[in-house]
């Protein structure tokens, strides 16, 4: 089995539905209408965030965040994963009742129980909700900057790709990039090819989340290979999502082959009925991508992950060691 690594995941889109079956029970709440026979249930965007803000709710407290996290990292460990990154909001912890200081920290223990049981290492990459308006994402670019977490690396947004101009939200990166913090974005899933090309001209970040309607523009996707920008790719979620009408017509082997920097991510794992084991099995079985070609893609994701130097050295001997 290969060793995997992960760097586009929402955590509170990773919360599984035993989680918040049980986190129901505890706040009193009926789980029938969005979780039937052990899996979430919807049938187009609206009822799928419909599903992810009633789970996302049944998180409120500081315990609650930490047992999230323990519970997805300790999971993705049993999985052969050795590194995660999770997407973390500070909106959602104010709707939550938080602040994103406490909800950050919650997080992070969370984290460091399930590094301390498994071994998988981990970070967070605040994320700013796009469609909330520039001054929100600049305002999670602060609180990223400030909190001054260890596990705190990187900095992103994510939500819908439609609304307002890239442009706008340049200050905000600038504020995360300054204080050396790793740079993502979503674009280029419901949005089309120009939503990468923006993102490459004014954000420069080193990661695009998903960015596979960039097959749709050969040039960009030549240009997207000769900068070395690493895609997060989400071939479950972009299937589900209807972004594709099956793995046969996904871009993932073509970016690849077009000498693009990919990696296999799940997204939100449990709405999109899937895991990080599943997308790295979906590449070998729908792509045709051998054991060596999955363990290259992990190397992709490590080398592109927000960590330090040590930490990075110590996650690629782990891959050479696990090779031999």
């Amino acid at each position: 089995m290969p060793l995997k690594a992960e760097l586009h995941c929402h955590i509170e889109g990773a919360a599984a539905p035993e989680l918040v079956i049980r986190q129901a029970q505890k706040y009193g709440k009926e789980t029938s209408a969005y979780i039937q026979d052990g899996a979430f249930v919807w049938h187009d965007f609206t009822s799928f965030l419909a599903a992810y803000d009633f789970a996302a709710d049944l998180f409120r407290s500081e315990e609650d965040y930490a047992k999230l996290a323990d519970h997805y990292l300790s999971s993705l460990a049993r999985e052969g994963a050795i590194y995660s990154e999770i997407f973390t909001s500070p909106d959602h912890a104010t709707k939550a009742g938080l602040s994103p200081q406490a909800y950050t920290d919650a997080l992070g223990e969370g984290m460091q129980r399930a590094m301390a049981k498994t071994g998988i290492e981990a970070r967070m990459i605040v994320t700013g909700v796009r469609h909330f308006g520039v001054e929100s994402v600049e305002a999670a670019a602060r609180f990223a900057v400030r909190c001054k977490h260890p596990l705190v690396t990187g900095f992103g947004m994510a939500g819908e790709e439609r609304h307002g101009d890239v442009e706008d939200y340049v200050r905000a990166f600038e504020i995360a990039r300054e204080a050396g913090l790793g740079i993502t974005v979503h674009a280029g899933e419901l949005a089309g090819w120009e939503s990468v090309q923006a993102a490459l001209d004014h954000i420069r970040p080193a990661r695009i989340g998903h960015g596979v309607r960039a097959i749709e523009n050969p040039d960009l996707v030549r240009r997207i290979a000769d900068e070395g920008v690493v895609l997060e790719c989400c071939p479950s979620s972009n299937v589900a999502l209807k972004v594709y009408p099956d793995f046969a017509h996904h871009p993932f082997p073509a970016l690849k082959d077009a000498g693009c920097k990919v990696t296999l991510n799940s997204d939100d794992p449990p709405y999109f009925w899937t895991s990080l084991k599943r997308e790295y099995d979906i590449a070998a079985e729908e792509f045709g991508m051998s054991e060596k070609v999955l363990m290259g893609i992990t190397r992709t994701a490590i080398e592109a992950a927000f960590v330090d130097r040590k930490t990075k050295a110590a996650l690629l001997a782990r891959l050479d060691g696990h090779k031999r």
